[in-house]
């Protein structure tokens, strides 16, 4: 009766996942994209930007290596080298992907997908435009960045930019206090640019543990980063090759580079959804249920596009989920609780579970608050001026741990273990009661007392 079973739009994690599955269970699959496959993690988000993050933390390692008794270096830095090896591995993963997916019998169709009605899709790309037929069909266009209205904003980049550069600024700023803008903040800093984030709030890290947001401000500050708090741009003027920017202290600053990270918006405009009367919010999220069924019952979305937790591992769960529940008769559903996230920001942060402030609306006074600060071992003798920070939430009741934050090297490494710990509804005791690996950063979080 229809072309395909199951039909996607947009090519990322979570469309990949969802359409490798499906067809796994037996159903025939198309997947349309007009980009590359991978979507924004392989080709222009996490994946790059961590090539990136290991880049620019060479610059620290050479200096720390003095104080074990190397000579000092005196490297120079290539961005056209870095560039050139970024895209050729983000071109071989994209390759894994659509050989994947060949593997499994879905069929790629590199094109724009647009709804015209609930069972059928139009494809656009250089040879003109065609339609197909879908019995269910996924929309898993993800999300893009979005920009304020203030005037010059045209002469912005994003995150998506900057991974195409054909060479480095020697100034940036960075506006936004995202995880996105702490990130690319380090890294600007690390390759050497004379680096500027300025964010309007009050703390940096909207939503996260309230100490490990002042703590990771501290740090950046310490490695030379002009972090600003309270403080927007009104306006950009392009004066030459240089930028001036009116903010909103009543100063100005001139850079040679503005990259935005002010959030990102749900791509799900211009792809037949308002025809279709698809409930969407004022924002473009598009509004599923708990197994990501919109309000016309054959169409589905995961992922960025739905405004959930935009985070790759999650896209993926959903897309696996969705499959079991509509083609291996195995109704799915996704568990958000105890969800570990990383900030590659410098020095990177590693979180689990409540921070202090919602643990402590929740628990009043049975939250008991463990922390330890210190110096890693690894700066002792490289005398590099930074510590780490870390902290355990407990319920003074049931003695669970609700909350765990790091923010210092190996976070990331360290937070998905005691992120199963979490999941399985440890308790404080038995974080007492595991022995501790030495010596190791690790260890503080069986340590503290």
């Amino acid at each position: 009766m229809y072309d395909y079973d199951f039909f996607v739009i947009g090519a990322g994690s979570g469309g990949v996942r969802a359409s490798r599955m499906a067809a796994t269970y037996g159903a025939k699959v198309g997947l349309a994209e007009d980009y590359r496959v991978g979507g924004t993690c392989v080709i222009r988000g996490c994946v790059p930007k961590k090539l990136f993050v290991y880049a620019s933390e060479y610059s620290g390692h050479f200096k720390d290596a003095e104080g074990f008794g190397w000579d000092k270096a005196v490297p120079s830095f290539d961005w056209k080298t870095l560039k050139s090896n970024k895209d050729t591995e983000i071109d071989r993963l994209e390759g894994l992907y659509g050989k994947n997916l060949d593997n499994h019998d879905v069929e790629i169709i590199k094109a724009r997908g647009k709804l015209i009605d609930r069972h059928t899709i139009e494809l656009t790309d250089e040879n003109g435009v065609r339609t197909v037929t879908a019995d269910k069909i996924l929309i898993a266009t993800g999300a893009w960045p979005s920009y304020p209205d203030i005037p010059g904003i045209e002469h912005a980049v994003s995150s998506n930019e900057v991974f195409e550069f054909e060479d480095l600024p020697r100034r940036i700023t960075v506006v936004g206090g995202g995880y996105i803008a702490v990130e690319f903040a380090g890294i600007f800093n690390g390759l050497g640019v004379e680096t500027s984030l300025l964010y309007r709030g009050e703390e940096i890290l909207r939503g996260f543990d309230l100490e490990i947001r002042a703590k990771l401000r501290e740090e950046m500050i310490k490695k030379g980063i002009d972090t600003r708090i309270h403080t927007n741009v009104t306006e950009i003027k392009k004066s030459g090759d240089q930028f001036l920017l009116s903010l909103s202290d009543g100063n100005e600053m001139v850079t040679d580079c503005v990259m935005y990270a002010t959030g990102r918006r749900p791509n799900s405009t211009g792809i037949g959804l308002e025809e279709l009367g698809v409930e969407m919010r004022d924002n473009g999220e598009i509004i599923v249920d708990e197994y990501y069924k919109t309000n016309v019952d054959n169409i589905f979305a995961v992922g960025d596009v739905t405004g959930g937790m935009q985070l790759t591992p999650i896209a993926i769960k959903e897309g696996a989920a969705l499959a079991a529940t509509q083609f291996d008769d195995n109704e799915t559903i996704v568990n958000y609780d105890y969800i570990p996230t990383a900030i590659f920001s410098q020095p990177p942060i590693g979180t689990v579970g409540m921070s202090e402030e919602d643990a402590r609306e929740k628990y009043g006074d049975d939250l008991k608050v463990f922390r330890s600060e210190y110096k890693s071992m690894k700066f002792t003798l490289a005398g590099r001026d930074e510590r780490s920070l870390i902290k355990l939430l407990v319920d003074g009741v049931t003695d669970k741990v609700v909350g765990a934050h790091m923010i210092g090297p190996d976070s990331a490494e360290i937070i998905q273990g005691i992120a199963i710990a979490l999941k399985m509804g440890a308790t404080k005791a038995q974080f007492d009661d595991t022995v501790a690996v030495h010596p190791s950063s690790a260890e503080e979080f069986v340590l503290m007392k």
